[in-house]
C-alpha cells in the first residue's frame, strides 16, 4: 500500500470518527493520542519592529501581549491536550471552540465567541499534492492563534516573511488582517491544485480519444475524488468568510472586509473551477465507456461476421466429409468420382466466402458504408 493511500485512509479515519464517549460533556478535550505533540512558535510585530521565538512556557506570552500591538502564536501539533486548555484560559477561549481544534474533521466554519472569534478550514500540505490538515484560528483584540493538525511546515511562510521584512501594511495590520493574510494565501495555494488536476483531464482527454482502455478509469476516478475534497472545503469555507465580512464586531474592521471580499472572490472562483472539471471527468468517463462499449461491439461484430461466413463452409465440408461409397448406389454422393471434385469444391466455398464479404461490405458492416447514388436533382 502506497503513502499516498495510507494517508487518504487516515484523513477518512479521522472525518468520521470521534474520541468523546456520547454523552461526555461539552467541550471534552481528547486529542487523538498518535498526535504529535504541540509546539509553540511566536511571531509579535509592531509597525517598526518584531520579536519571533519558540515559547517554552507559557508564562512568557502574556508580556509579548502588553509589549507587541500583534502576536501571533503559532501551535504545530494538536496532541498535548493540558497545554492547549492552558493556552485556553490564557487567552479566554471558548471550551466548545477548543474541543472542535482537538477534532480534526471539522467543516470550514467561522463563530463569534463575544471576545475572539474562531475559525476553521484546511489547508494544503506543502510537497503533498491533494493532502490537506486541519488549521484552526483564533484571532482576539491583540492576538492571533492558529493551531495546526501536524508540525513540518505549512503554505504560510510568505506571511511571515511580509511580516519580517515589514513589506507593505503587514506590520501595522491588526489581528483581522492578518486572519484574512492567512486565508488568502491558504485559497491561494488551491490553484496549483486546480491547475494539475486540469492537466491530468487534459492528459485523459488525448487518451480516451486515442486509446481507452480499462487501466484509464482509476485515473479518472481519482481525479474526481480530488476535486470532491477541494470542493467539499470550499463550498462551506465561502459561507464562513461571509459570516467575517457581515458580522458586525468590532473585531473586524471595515477596511479588512473589503480585503475578505477578495478572498470570497477567489474561493468562488475555484468552486466554479471544480465544477466545470468535474463535469469535464464524468464527460469523459461517459466517453470512455462509449468507447470501450463500441471496441466490443466491433470486436462482436467481427467474429459474427467469421462464424456467418463459416456456416456455408462447414456445412460444405460437412455433407462431403460423411462416408457415403458411391459404388453401391448413383446417389451416394456420386460427386467423389469427378476428376475436378476437389477444385470444384474448393472454388465454390472461397466463391461462397467473397460473396458473404461483398454483402457485409455493401451492407456497412465493416469498412466505410457506400453512399447511396444522388437523387435527380440534387
Amino acid at each position: 500500500m502506497s503513502s499516498r493511500t495510507r494517508r487518504r485512509r487516515k484523513r477518512l479515519k479521522d472525518e468520521i470518527s470521534r474520541r468523546t464517549e456520547p454523552g461526555a460533556p461539552a467541550g471534552t478535550i481528547i486529542p487523538d493520542p498518535e498526535a504529535p505533540r504541540s509546539t509553540l512558535h511566536v511571531l509579535a510585530y509592531g509597525p517598526d519592529a518584531y520579536e519571533e521565538q519558540q515559547v517554552q512556557d507559557l508564562r512568557e506570552i502574556p508580556p509579548l501581549l502588553a509589549r507587541w500591538p500583534v502576536v501571533w502564536l503559532n501551535v504545530d501539533g494538536i496532541g498535548d491536550a493540558s497545554l492547549i486548555s492552558q493556552l485556553g484560559q490564557l487567552f479566554g477561549l471558548h471550551r466548545l471552540a477548543l474541543e472542535d481544534v482537538t477534532h480534526p474533521h471539522q467543516r470550514s466554519k467561522v463563530e463569534p465567541f463575544g471576545t475572539h472569534y474562531f475559525a476553521v478550514t484546511r489547508m494544503p500540505v506543502p510537497g503533498e499534492p491533494w493532502v490537506t490538515e486541519q488549521v484552526s484560528f483564533f484571532f482576539g483584540e491583540r492576538f492571533l492563534i492558529t493551531f495546526q493538525q501536524t508540525p513540518g511546515g505549512d503554505c504560510l511562510d510568505a506571511v511571515r516573511t511580509r511580516i519580517r521584512s515589514g513589506w507593505g501594511r503587514a506590520r501595522t495590520a491588526r489581528p483581522d488582517c492578518l486572519l484574512y493574510a492567512l486565508l488568502d494565501t491558504i485559497v491561494d495555494h488551491y490553484f496549483p491544485l486546480i491547475e494539475e488536476a486540469g492537466d491530468r483531464l487534459d492528459a485523459l482527454e488525448v487518451e480516451v480519444a486515442e486509446a481507452p482502455r480499462r487501466a484509464l478509469m482509476p485515473r479518472l476516478h481519482a481525479v474526481k475524488r480530488d476535486l470532491l475534497s477541494v470542493r467539499r472545503i470550499m463550498w462551506p469555507m465561502r459561507d464562513a468568510i461571509n459570516t467575517l465580512m457581515r458580522d458586525q464586531s468590532p473585531l473586524i474592521a471595515e477596511e479588512t472586509r473589503v480585503y475578505l471580499r477578495d478572498v470570497q472572490d477567489h474561493v468562488i472562483q475555484i468552486i466554479d473551477l471544480v465544477e466545470s472539471f468535474r463535469d469535464v471527468a464524468s464527460g469523459l468517463t461517459e466517453i470512455h465507456l462509449s468507447s470501450v462499449s463500441q471496441r466490443t461491439n466491433e470486436t462482436m461484430k467481427l467474429l459474427t461476421i467469421i462464424s456467418t461466413i463459416f456456416i456455408p463452409l462447414t456445412f460444405l465440408v460437412g455433407v462431403y466429409g460423411m462416408n457415403f461409397d458411391p459404388d453401391y448406389s448413383p446417389f451416394n454422393m456420386p460427386e467423389l468420382r469427378w476428376y475436378w471434385g476437389y477444385p470444384v469444391t474448393w472454388a465454390v466455398m472461397i466463391g461462397t466466402a467473397l460473396v458473404m464479404l461483398y454483402f457485409f461490405r455493401r451492407s456497412g458492416w465493416f469498412g466505410e458504408p457506400k453512399e447511396p447514388p444522388p437523387r435527380s436533382g440534387e
